[in-house]
């Protein structure tokens, strides 16, 4: 029997530990182009690990509405609170309606399929949760007791413990109760006024996410590099892994939809390139051309992604505070916008621990990372008199259009000459994920965080075994998956790792995903596009007269897409609204 066959049937535990025992033992002891491939071999990185049942927002809507709606049919009035858990709903009815809460649980479970908990016997508990798929994403029953004219909360929640027993119930948009909310969703639950307000705590304004992107598989874009690349190149500013695509902006997207559904619009910047299964009709997603925001400024073509940053505060229609991401970088696991950002707005940043810049001067033998760290240091010690030596984490980078602006007035050249450099150049300035967040915190606008990370080196002999824990825990909010410098044989291994782990996290497309026959169009098959003015969208927050996401010409395509698509809700008068 193969023995990646006889781990997989071992525990995971007893696994782990025979893998890491193999790799200390016997791979480590391989020539070093030997050892990834030789563990990756023996690792079932999939293996029995837990499939999530769901789209998170999804499967914690699926539960709240279909308790919410049960009870209505039975005449049990229940009020929509929040939980102290943002994953989680919570309702609460009268304590007095007991016998007919519990005799609805008994009619789901005789159904089969639910998941029906509580702490103490039904009789008596307070709280008992409901779920159909996953009890990560529970609705909690709350049984209130009344006390004379005022209902009395069993357990604490965020916001009161107690609200009048006669009081108009209003109805109020789901974001409203939990900052784990899907941005597109319409819905509205009957509540008290005391729980129709946002807290102090929580986020309000819209949060949009920035993506830079390049298909390395293009023959014309390849071309176009070929006849831009100059002969004095260094090998890692005009290195071929930096554009490597091995389908991570799909699941990235797919992991963006499913732990981070409060984002509201995703920009994705590309030489004109637009990935064959994306969905450029979806009312959230827009593909931004590179000569939309350098306009007259900078040289392009470019394949330098610190010159690309240096523009995106010029993406039109951007919220001002939004996430970058590297299409590397993936949410692990259910977040909030307060991860990201205060809810007076400051940025939150996350510096690496351990990983510095080096204390020397920038010399042109740096690598571009620690070259473009040491020009930000150069700026703030110039301007603030503060030295500052730590790098980054490759997380999403939280922003703010006004900072980067700011920065790109006050330091014209360097801004300027990092847009012109067609490849990374010892010069450049990393401004969103660098810069900024240096300067945002020395001026009063960021703050250093921390955040649940992991970050991966595909080249790394036991990412394998890495990959195996990560997939099976789930236990982190965010990771990259970083493709550094490697050899071809190196690199078909990464791919191999790729293709096995990111389908195996996110299984679930998103709904910027084509289906069907015209999703097959290769990928760097640009797509034919009107780039023209639409209005703005009501709620949307975009500004009248936005350039239009690029629109596919075939109308046969758009026909399909739309009777592929469900309906939408019908809108519900709304009273408070969290993102106006």
């Amino acid at each position: 029997m193969p023995v990646r066959r006889i781990l997989l049937l071992a525990p995971f535990k007893l696994r782990m530990r025979a893998l890491r025992s193999v790799e200390r033992r016997i791979i480590s002891r391989l020539p070093k182009d030997r050892r990834l491939p030789a563990l990756r071999r023996i690792t079932p990185i999939t293996g029995d690990a837990p499939r999530p049942t769901g789209v998170p927002a999804a499967v914690r809507k699926h539960n709240l509405d279909r308790v919410v709606t049960a009870l209505d049919a039975v005449g049990v009035p229940c009020l929509r609170i929040p939980a102290a858990d943002p994953r989680r709903t919570a309702v609460a009815v009268q304590a007095g309606d007991r016998a007919a809460v519990l005799a609805v649980l008994a009619g789901w479970e005789r159904l089969g399929g639910v998941q029906v908990e509580s702490a103490k016997r039904r009789e008596d508990a307070a709280v008992i949760s409901v779920s159909w798929d996953d009890a990560a994403y529970a609705c909690d029953v709350e049984f209130w007791a009344e006390r004379g004219d005022t209902f009395v909360a069993p357990r604490p929640n965020p916001v009161a413990d107690e609200i009048p027993a006669e009081e108009q119930a209003v109805m109020v948009p789901e974001a409203v109760f939990s900052p784990f909310a899907d941005a597109t969703d319409t819905s509205t639950y009957r509540t008290r006024p005391v729980f129709a307000t946002v807290a102090p705590e929580r986020v309000r304004f819209p949060v949009d996410a920035v993506y830079t992107w390049v298909d390395g598989s293009d023959p014309a874009w390849r071309a176009r590099r070929a006849a831009a690349q100059p002969e004095t190149a260094g090998p890692q500013s005009a290195n071929a892994s930096r554009y490597a695509s091995h389908d991570e902006l799909r699941h990235s997207l797919r992991s963006l939809h499913a732990y981070a559904p409060w984002i509201r619009r995703v920009f994705i910047v590309t030489d004109d390139q637009v990935p064959g299964w994306l969905d450029t009709s979806h009312e959230q997603i827009t593909v931004v051309s590179h000569r939309e925001i350098f306009g007259g400024e900078g040289v392009l073509p470019t394949f330098n992604s610190q010159a690309i940053e240096s523009r995106l505060h010029h993406i039109p229609g951007l919220a001002e505070h939004f996430l970058y991401l590297n299409d590397d970088v993936f949410f692990g696991r259910p977040t909030t916008p307060e991860m990201f950002f205060t809810s007076g707005g400051l940025t939150r940043f996350f510096p690496s621990p351990g990983a510095q810049m080096g204390s020397g001067p920038r010399t042109d033998d740096d690598l571009p990372v620690n070259a473009a760290g040491k020009n930000s240091r150069t700026i703030i010690e110039r301007t603030f008199g503060v030295r500052v030596t730590r790098k980054m984490r490759h997380t999403p980078h939280p922003s703010r259009r006004s900072v980067l602006a700011e920065l790109e007035q006050r330091f014209p050249a360097e801004v300027a000459a990092t847009a012109s450099h067609q490849f990374r150049h010892p010069a450049d300035l990393a401004l969103p994920s660098s810069l900024q967040h240096f300067w945002a915190w020395l001026t009063g606008r960021g703050v250093p965080s921390d955040i649940g990370y992991h970050y991966l080196d595909l080249a790394e002999p036991e990412t394998p075994i890495r990959l195996a824990k990560l997939l099976r825990h789930r236990n982190v909010d965010v990771f990259c998956l970083n493709d550094t410098d490697a050899d071809p044989a190196t690199a078909r291994e990464q791919a191999a790792m790729l293709r096995e782990f990111l389908p195996a996290y996110f299984p679930a497309p998103s709904p910027y995903e084509l289906t069907g026959p015209e999703a097959a169009r290769p990928t760097y098959a640009p797509a034919h596009v009107e780039v023209g003015r639409q209005p703005s969208r009501a709620g949307t927050g975009a500004a009248t007269g936005a350039p239009v996401r690029p629109v596919l010409q075939t109308q046969q395509r758009e026909k399909a897409r739309n009777a592929a698509r469900p309906a939408a809700p019908a809108q519900k008068a709304t009273e408070p609204t969290l993102h106006p």
